[in-house]
């Protein structure tokens, strides 16, 4: 009005236009990635447990995409959180200070691995190591050839998109990255078009979005001595399966190898975003020279995300957490039989279960959310769903699972 000068208090304004509620926001101002979201809204997380607002409690099999493998909120990692944050959280992290957050992680990934995986560069998540990693092998080697496997995922960035074994999802984005080639995976006769031009093999120890996909007949080892035979670099994406998920810290010491380059991020996080990628100090040095400065994060390295992934690793041994993975893998195995059932296949507590048809296992994860049971499916396997648990479930919990499971079936 003319001369009125009063303005809206934001009480005055929500009067008139009241607020959204939150699922209201969800669909209109976050960018989501796909329809037909079961839009669960998340109130609190602890231990195994997801709860609504309606305190309804889901039983987490999915841990974040394999993320939360001490489940949620656990105390210790909480404890370190909020510890580092009473310090310091950003300052600046590559090459200006020395972080004893940072330190200490290193040190302890260095204890953990192989002399030849000593040296790691810190960044914010899985693709964010792909990235870096095909980078480092390109300027080691001063090759442009790369190679990866059909139906593998190694994250959504451009370079990591270029790798993916899987037309569906690249098609829109092309051109992608040139000189890039796909092989099959657990097929040893695809290994001759590693040659002299190549400069990497990017490959998981254990398939994951093609429906957990195990190495057969030594086809790893095959594919390292393939590269070592050609001066190319190994490097093995351990984003998924990488900080206890089969069992062992890292999957790939199930097998006869070392890979050149090791990716990690998701659990090593204990939740907060972090990744890896880790290789020799004469490898990685290669950032350091024609040019300066060839690789860079501003928040790769957050002291607190490193304190949280420091606190992971440190509980993960303590309490000797890797002792039951495999048996709690077994006991899935064996509870999940019915005439619906294909096959449950995987390693530890990374289990696929296979029902033989998308429709039919797309209904089942939605009939187990309302049921009170957390589940995902696979990029390039829509006729199975994935079992990943926090590695902390328990006999009972696993019991619980399964009965929902064959219940809904």
């Amino acid at each position: 009005m003319e001369g009125n000068t009063e303005q809206l208090s934001a009480k005055n304004f929500s009067y008139f236009c009241p607020m959204p509620s939150n699922l209201e926001i969800f669909h209109s101002n976050l960018a989501l990635p796909a329809d037909g979201s079961p839009s669960i809204e998340i109130k609190r997380a602890e231990g195994m447990y997801l709860y609504d607002q309606d305190d309804k409690k889901y039983l987490d099999l999915n841990s974040g995409i394999c993320v939360n493998n001490l489940g949620h909120q656990h105390p210790k990692v909480q404890e370190a959180i909020k510890d580092q944050l009473d310090k310091f959280s950003h300052v600046m992290v590559y090459g200006q200070m020395v972080l004893e957050p940072q330190l200490k992680l290193a040190k302890v990934l260095a204890d953990l691995l192989p002399d030849s995986l000593s040296c790691n560069y810190f960044v914010n998540s899985g693709s964010e190591a792909v990235e870096g990693s095909l980078k480092l092998a390109k300027r080691y080697t001063g090759r442009s050839k790369i190679i990866s496997c059909s139906k593998a995922y190694h994250g959504s960035t451009h370079g990591a998109l270029s790798i993916m074994g899987g037309e569906y999802f690249k098609q829109a984005y092309r051109p992608l990255l040139p000189d890039t080639h796909l092989i099959e995976f657990n097929n040893q006769n695809d290994l001759e078009l590693i040659d002299t031009k190549t400069a990497c093999v990017v490959i998981e120890p254990i398939q994951g979005e093609a429906g957990i996909i195990i190495p057969e007949n030594g086809y790893l080892q095959a594919v390292k001595d393939k590269c070592t035979e050609v001066g190319a670099l190994m490097i093995l994406d351990e984003v998924q399966t990488g900080v206890g998920r089969t069992g062992a810290m890292f999957a790939f010491e199930q097998y006869d190898f070392v890979p050149d380059i090791l990716m990690l991020a998701k659990a090593l996080g204990g939740g907060m975003p972090i990744g890896a990628f880790i290789s020799s100090k004469e490898i990685m040095d290669s950032f350091k020279s024609n040019p300066e400065l060839g690789h860079l994060t501003t928040f790769g390295g957050h002291p607190v995300c490193c304190a949280a992934s420091f606190a992971t690793l440190e509980t993960i041994q303590q309490e000797n957490i890797l002792e039951s993975v495999k048996s709690k893998g077994e006991l899935f195995k064996q509870l999940l039989v019915h005439e619906k059932i294909k096959e449950v296949r995987g390693e530890g507590l990374l289990l696929a279960v296979d029902l033989g048809e998308a429709e039919y296992c797309q209904k089942l994860i939605k009939k187990c959310y309302e049921n009170g049971l957390f589940l995902d499916w696979f990029l390039f396997a829509d006729n199975c769903f994935r079992i990943a648990p926090p590695l902390i479930i328990n006999d009972e919990e696993i019991k619980d699972a399964c009965s929902k499971i064959l219940e809904v079936l």
